[in-house]
């Protein structure tokens, strides 16, 4: 799933450290979630959009929204 994690921790000087502590998950996590390695669960997902102020769908690209001609 492609996600926008990475920018939104970039622009906030926030280390991956940073925002693993912010959210109570490794900062092995936070690096498979940015590299597209380990999809969250909802739960998590929803505390990332939280922490930013954002939708999920404003963090998270729904991989069926990639599709050509995908409604």
């Amino acid at each position: 799933m492609n996600n926008r994690l990475r920018l939104l921790r970039a622009e906030r000087q926030w280390s991956q450290q940073e925002l693993a502590d912010r959210l109570d998950v490794s900062r092995q996590s936070i690096n498979a979630i940015e590299t597209g390695k380990y999809d969250p669960s909802l739960p998590l997902a929803f505390r990332i959009a939280e922490l930013f102020q954002l939708t999920i769908e404003d963090v998270f690209e729904s991989p069926s929204s990639r599709r050509s001609g995908a409604i």
